[in-house]
């Protein structure tokens, strides 16, 4: 089915109502001297609560791993961030203060308003920024102390192997020396000569005659035969604590601490890679990232930190501070509603009529005819001339 055709009158009072809107709005503009864009205003509003809700979320998240699952320091810990929040979402409306106000003591309260919200703001998204980089950070910490570890375990692995080789090489010695003296010992043993044994005649204190067997020993075996004992044991013991030292000697091996020199060095380097903050490091210094120091990443960790938490805490309020047109006085505006009062007119006419004669040289008598007639000019006041006059001469009465 065909429409039916928009109403006319329809039409023309919505535009009268359109045009009678902006007229309205702009006259409003003009009376208070400004101009905001709402439009602007919502975008600086939305960064901002964007802004409170990732620093809200993430002092949560920051108290969540720092209170130790201790619920009274959980809640101590987010009472700064609200308020934080809280002075965040002061900052936009403190930008359009700063341009609406007429008060320049009222201008500058609003500009410290927005300078001390703003170093709040960095602070929180400073935080942040520390928070994204922190694990990466750790993790290279942890994988660069491992790798120190190593490093220094295999620069001392040449002095404990030289410890332990000359530890072996004593207790070596030691029980050559124990062998040989136990032998020595042994020998003179058997050199000795055997034991002699004699019959004893004799007669006790009754009268009565006995007859015994005496065994006399050489004063030398009781001497060697302790030594040649004390030599057992203190062999015995020397073997033990060889046994041990040849196995720790066995521990200290070279090839063993390169590999775990390499294992320790590839795994710094793995975390490393995986750590934006040091590649960039690397890359504005120009060398390789493992090789990066600390100072130089912490100095690079400032500016990843701080200009983003900068620009961050006065986007919006720039914003802000843009959506504020202002108007400095009423003259600068061409549409305030001025009109030209008509008994004015002939006298502007008089005047543009003068200014042209004088240019094109036609002050002369008769030169206006002829150059009206020729086409040259075409007049402005094309009033006879009483009904010209009648203006003036009833302006004139009026004045006398």
């Amino acid at each position: 089915m065909p429409k039916a055709p928009p109403s006319r009158e329809v039409q023309r009072e919505r535009r009268a109502w359109a045009l009678e809107s902006q007229r309205w709005t702009h006259e409003r503009h003009v009376e208070k001297g400004y101009r905001i864009k709402w439009g602007y205003v919502a975008i600086a509003y939305l960064v901002e609560f964007m802004v409170i809700g990732a620093s809200l979320w993430g002092a949560w998240l920051f108290a969540g791993v720092y209170s130790d699952g201790d619920n009274h320091a959980f809640y101590f810990m987010l009472l700064a961030p609200l308020v934080y929040a809280a002075v965040e979402l002061c900052r936009v409306p403190l930008g359009i203060l700063a341009r609406t106000q007429r008060s320049y003591f009222v201008r500058c309260l609003a500009v410290l308003g927005i300078l001390f919200a703003a170093g709040v703001t960095t602070k929180s998204v400073s935080q942040l920024g520390e928070m994204m980089f922190h694990p990466r950070l750790m993790e290279a910490a942890r994988t660069k102390t491992a790798l120190k570890d190593a490093q220094a375990d295999r620069a001392s692995i040449d002095t404990r192997i030289a410890a332990a080789d000359a530890r072996v090489q004593q207790y070596t010695t030691e029980l050559e020396q124990i062998e040989k003296r136990a032998a020595e010992n042994s020998a003179q043993l058997a050199g000795l000569p055997a034991q002699r044994c004699e019959k004893v005649f004799g007669t006790n204190s009754r009268g009565v005659r006995y007859q015994n067997l005496k065994c006399v020993t050489d004063p030398r075996t009781q001497t060697l035969s302790a030594s040649v004992a004390k030599a057992g044991a203190d062999r015995t013991a020397l073997t033990k604590d060889l046994e041990e030292a040849r196995k720790a000697r066995a521990a200290l091996d070279r090839g063993q601490a390169d590999r775990r020199v390499a294992d320790a060095e590839q795994a710094y380097r793995n975390a490393v890679n995986r750590s934006q903050l040091h590649s960039f490091t690397a890359m504005v210094y120009g060398v390789d990232p493992i090789d990066v120091t600390d100072a130089q990443v912490h100095a690079f960790l400032r500016i990843f930190v701080f200009v983003p938490a900068l620009c961050a805490a006065f986007a919006s309020t720039i914003l802000a501070l843009c959506a504020v047109s202002v108007r400095k006085t009423f003259m600068d505006e061409d549409d305030l509603g001025a009109t030209i009062d008509p008994a004015a007119t002939p006298y502007l006419i008089d005047q543009l009529t003068e200014g042209l004669r004088q240019e094109l040289g036609l002050n002369r008598p008769g030169a206006p005819r002829e150059a009206a007639s020729s086409g040259a000019v075409i007049p402005l006041d094309r009033r006879p001339p009483a009904a010209a006059q009648a203006p003036v001469n009833a302006s004139a009465g009026a004045g006398a």
